[in-house]
């Protein structure tokens, strides 16, 4: 499993060391915690627990300093093969203020999340190291059997069959795989965090904004150019994103559609992933093919 442009971190294998840590929201979901351990060690992995799973500040899982922490002895124990983020909420960017990923000293890892945990993957992104886009912890359990059995055959094999979604906007587009939550994305755009749009793939999810949001969103990726270099996008599911009763509003697909489809780039809709459903593994850094016309989003080897 190779790349031109992102390092890979090696491969797991069943019997391998993994650490949960809580980088953003504090814990409310223990059976479904518990759920998704299970899912792991039945694939034989050894999970760990980071210092900081079960605390609490605010709404978030602990302080900075101790998210930071807990984050810091994941990447750094040598025993740890990947960092399986327990649930997303909100507070991961709060602990990379001033974050260094001590490289090269430090061997890459997985880190796996989606939602919040998309400034990690992001962070990770801007260093040039791959990461996966996947379910949290406290969501695994959630997933249809195929989903699941996804993400595994991905961190054992590398490989992953390609995603079927909706054409919205014809062409064919090769590009590095960049999956995001918009929301948090959106709140990153011109910081340290925020990676390389320079022929990327964007892929974008979200839940629970209206659809106004999501355009006061997208205009200011416009406003800013940020949309200049990609070279096709992605969507997933846009969950819970209905208007307010009674507005006089566009549907979210309505806002997608007139933000996105004059930038004469592919764009492929309804892929299986996001919030509130299946939400099938995609690795940051990946470089994948993006088909129109077909609706295919395919990963090369």
């Amino acid at each position: 499993m190779s790349s031109n442009f992102y390092q890979l971190p090696p491969l797991l294998v069943p019997g391998d060391t993994v650490k949960a840590i809580a980088p953003s929201g504090a814990l409310k979901e223990t059976a479904a915690l518990e759920a998704g351990l299970n899912i792991w060690r039945s694939h034989e992995y050894k999970v760990k627990f980071g210092l900081n799973y079960n605390k609490r500040f605010g709404y978030l899982a602990g302080d900075d300093n101790i998210r930071r922490q807990a984050l810091q002895d994941a990447w750094q124990d040598p025993e740890c093969q990947a960092i399986l983020c327990i649930r997303g909420g909100y507070g991961g960017a709060r602990l990379l203020e001033n974050w260094q990923w001590d490289l090269p000293s430090i061997k890459p890892k997985w880190i796996i999340g989606f939602s919040d945990v998309t400034a990690l993957l992001w962070s990770l992104a801007t260093v040039k190291i791959a990461s996966l886009h996947a379910p949290v912890l406290t969501t695994l359990a959630q997933e249809p059997q195929w989903s699941q059995e996804r993400m595994f055959n991905y961190l054992q094999t590398g490989k992953l069959d390609p995603l079927q979604g909706k054409t919205w906007q014809g062409g064919t587009a090769s590009g590095i795989l960049l999956p995001a939550n918009l929301t948090v994305a959106t709140h990153l755009l011109k910081t340290p965090l925020q990676p390389s749009f320079d022929g990327v793939i964007l892929v974008l999810e979200d839940v629970t904004e209206y659809p106004y949001r999501i355009d006061r969103m997208l205009t200011q990726w416009r406003l800013m150019g940020a949309f200049a270099r990609v070279k096709g996008i992605a969507l997933g599911r846009f969950s819970r994103c209905e208007p307010y009763p009674g507005s006089n509003s566009w549907t979210v697909e309505e806002v997608l559609r007139d933000r996105f489809t004059d930038l004469n780039i592919p764009i492929v809709a309804d892929l299986p992933f996001g919030h509130d459903g299946a939400n099938a593994a995609l690795p940051v850094g990946q470089k994948v093919t993006l088909d129109g016309d077909s609706g295919k989003l395919m990963f090369d080897e």
